[in-house]
């Protein structure tokens, strides 16, 4: 028994095929692309912008989300191979359990967990935010203990539970609702873009890298600094470069969801050729309209006047404008549902991957006999998301999901070239460029970006990843398939045995 064991590629399909714990397959390029979309416009517009623009990085956050992009993009590409070559929910940790070994399978899907865990319940806060502003121009209130930044808030709660009840349901009705409501989202961006350029004060980009300021800590240890920061003694500090790489860091939370997107590689048609286009598509179209919609927004309000937490309905009330400032409230509360919607959806793909192959219990991954969908993970993932969103104070949980991403990426973009290495006669729908040189260079940039990530941060993670090494020794590392032998179902392991179980490029 070794922690390195690898799960192949065919034992990961041939357990799709397993009646109890099998999928619907349902989803189109268009789904998946309508998907990383829903779920990657989001927080990115409608809550970190003004944050990030007002703190750290002044005008130049443009620049802050074109360091993040070029990460994701090539973190994306790595996902676009792996997600063709081995169409298994699951993502990275499917992906790290076929190359790195199990142990690095373990570390990457405890990390994903917590990228969608708090993901989830983060955004579902920015949303309860909208909804109080939406509530406000309607000349309506909820109590003030029981709304945003109340003891409890209670909106998101409420949503939470709402959204757990429709993914318990069915994937194809949730992307059903995810499609009418990034329709509604990308008009929104749509019209900020276009009706904020006529309150454009070219002033305002002036300047565009604001000169380094001390941080609130000033003197001495801090620890809300970027471990970067501390690492080479510098002053805490914001603005300047650091401040720009310090907010790419940052802004990187507006980019998750591409990778969700691999998540539902099972549930996909098509997944040779349309998850690449789906994960793809999703990040060129986001980035796009993230650096369209920040130029706007530092152009209509000087950076140190912005809103940090409703940047852009905020900004056209600042120019007299309350009725778009309504307008843009109620999109970016239908907005924010599909991010915390698809972000809900991941982490049940996640941990019904982990359970299926009993690191986790197995017998979470049972599906709903009528649904098909891992009912009793889609429930855990809903209680835990209501109590984090409901209870956790405002922006402490960002950066933690920050970190949990970009080690994931970091691990994917490895097992690329470990991958290539180790089987190069699997079939691959879609091939990284470059290799080892490309997914190398984002396994470096990932890197850099989390020596940019607070102090707090980095202390929060390690405690989370001892956690989970605790749960993988006591229970994953001897009760997991690989280590026990577990037979198949009757008919699956014939079919293996003649040589017919379908491979990563049958359809």
């Amino acid at each position: 028994m070794s922690v390195l064991r690898t799960k192949s590629i065919e034992q990961s399909i041939a357990d799709t095929d397993e009646p109890e714990y099998q999928l619907k397959k349902s989803l189109t390029a268009l789904d998946l692309t309508v998907f990383g979309v829903g779920v990657v416009i989001g927080a990115g517009i409608f809550t970190l912008t003004g944050r990030v623009a007002h703190q750290m990085t002044g005008p130049a956050i443009v620049i802050s989300f074109i360091v993040a992009a070029v990460c994701c993009g090539l973190a994306a590409m790595c996902y676009a191979e792996f997600a063709s070559t081995v169409p298994v929910s699951g993502s990275a940790y499917t992906f790290s359990y076929a190359s790195l070994g199990e142990v690095f399978a373990w570390i990457i899907g405890w990390d994903l967990i917590l990228e969608m865990f708090l993901g989830a319940s983060v955004v579902a806060q920015g949303w309860s935010a909208y909804f109080g502003v939406l509530l406000k121009k309607l000349g309506l209130s909820l109590p003030t203990a029981v709304s945003y930044g109340g003891v409890v808030d209670l909106p998101a709660i409420v949503l939470v539970l709402v959204l757990g009840l429709l993914i318990t349901i069915g994937i194809k009705e949730s992307m059903r609702v995810n499609l009418v409501l990034v329709g509604v989202k990308l008009f929104i961006v749509l019209f900020v873009i276009v009706a904020g350029l006529m309150f454009i004060n070219p002033a305002n980009y002036s300047p565009f890298i604001p000169d380094p300021a001390p941080s609130a800590a000033t003197t001495g240890f801090s620890w809300t600094q970027p471990l970067l920061q501390w690492l080479t003694g510098s002053a805490p500090s914001v603005f300047g470069w650091g401040g720009v790489f310090a907010g790419a860091a940052l802004v990187f939370f507006a980019y998750i969801g591409f990778d969700v997107v691999a998540t539902t590689a099972e549930e996909a048609k098509n997944p040779q050729r349309d998850l690449p286009i789906g994960i793809i598509a999703s990040l060129t179209i986001c980035t796009i309209l993230y650096c369209a919609v920040a130029l706007v927004v530092v152009g209509m309000v000087n950076y140190t006047e912005i809103d940090p937490s409703a940047a852009l309905a905020n900004a056209f009330a600042h120019h007299g404008q309350d009725w778009m400032a309504t307008l843009i409230s109620a999109g970016a509360v239908a907005g924010l549902t599909t991010v915390v919607l698809t972000l809900m959806i991941g982490a049940t793909r996640i941990i019904f991957a982990m359970s299926r192959d009993n690191l986790l219990p197995i017998s979470l991954a049972k599906v709903h006999p009528r649904f098909k969908t891992p009912w009793k993970i889609s429930m855990i993932v809903t209680v835990v998301c209501a109590i984090t969103a409901g209870f956790t104070p405002i922006g402490v949980l960002e950066e933690m999901v920050n970190i949990g991403t970009l080690t994931a990426f970091i691990l994917v973009s490895i097992a690329v070239v470990v991958l290539r290495r180790k089987r190069p006669d699997l079939p691959r729908a879609f091939t990284v460029p470059l290799v080892p040189a490309l997914p190398i260079t984002s396994a470096l940039i990932c890197f850099y970006l989390t020596l940019n990530l607070s102090l707090e941060t980095w202390v929060r993670f390690i405690v989370w990843m001892a956690l989970g090494f605790i749960v993988y020794f006591s229970y994953g590392y001897r009760k997991a398939r690989l280590a026990t032998g577990a037979p198949l179902p009757h008919d699956v392991q014939a079919a293996m045995d003649d040589g017919v179980v379908k491979r990563p490029d049958a359809q």
